[in-house]
């Protein structure tokens, strides 16, 4: 009898305890539930907005490749609706400046790369898109724009490329001490290549003025010291990323 009775007794405590915090069990487990759907949810929309954005970049190639600016410029709007800024978006930009520039219409260039630069993130993309803008702006003679854009830059992967557009843009408001010191900024960076040595060198000999003809191409075209081996980054080669 005192056993069935504390039998009892236990059955009747599970029954008072879940009488006071059943309702707390049941919506931890709703709660519990929500929050996994939810993440289920958030993850298969965000997989399905990058299978989106990669095939609308993957058909704006397409465009630039065949030169249908009408098309291609269509579909960097979408991308840049739909997927405001993600990495898709910001190549889509660096794409379209090309294809603008194929087309001589360089302001049109100008502006697509000034929104790119204006985009949260992406800051190697922006060194890329900041290198093309450069070039144009020399293209259309203001140099001190880009003068003002680049000075300041200070990124070790891209020190070269900009002391070298800095030394171009000095060059062109015949400021020749500042071009002669900008080219020999990127001379010395250990990343050049060959290439790269001669063309700066040349420049510098091209300089009126300066001592540049006292470096030798010889010296600009010396085989590489290990630490020159590391490859410096071309401007004109963007990876796709993912959605961010």
């Amino acid at each position: 009898m005192n056993e069935l009775l504390s039998e009892k007794e236990q059955l009747e405590q599970m029954r008072a305890w879940w009488s006071e915090n059943g309702r707390y069990v049941i919506g931890g487990i709703v709660i519990g539930t929500g929050l996994l759907f939810g993440w289920n949810y958030y993850q298969n929309a965000r997989l399905n907005a990058q299978v989106e954005a990669s095939a609308l970049f993957e058909s704006l190639a397409g465009h630039v490749g065949d030169g249908d600016l009408d098309n291609a410029r269509a579909t960097a709007d979408e991308l840049a609706g739909e997927y405001g800024n993600t990495s898709y978006t910001a190549q889509s930009r660096l794409a379209m400046a090309r294809l603008y520039m194929d087309k001589n219409r360089d302001q049109d260039a100008v502006e697509v790369l000034t929104q790119l630069l204006a985009m949260p993130g992406h800051a190697e993309l922006k060194h890329v898109g900041r290198l093309r803008l450069a070039r144009i702006l020399l293209y259309q003679d203001k140099a001190q724009e880009v003068i003002d854009m680049l000075d300041g830059q200070d990124n070790r992967a891209f020190a070269a490329l900009y002391a070298s557009m800095l030394g171009d843009a000095h060059a062109a408001l015949g400021n020749f001490p500042a071009a002669s010191e900008a080219y020999r900024t990127a001379l010395a960076d250990p990343s050049q290549d060959q290439n790269d040595r001669i063309l700066l060198q040349m420049k510098l000999m091209d300089l009126p003025q300066t001592d540049a003809a006292e470096i030798s191409v010889a010296d600009a075209v010396a085989e590489p010291t290990e630490a020159e081996t590391e490859a410096q980054p071309d401007p004109d080669d963007a990876e796709i990323e993912g959605v961010e």
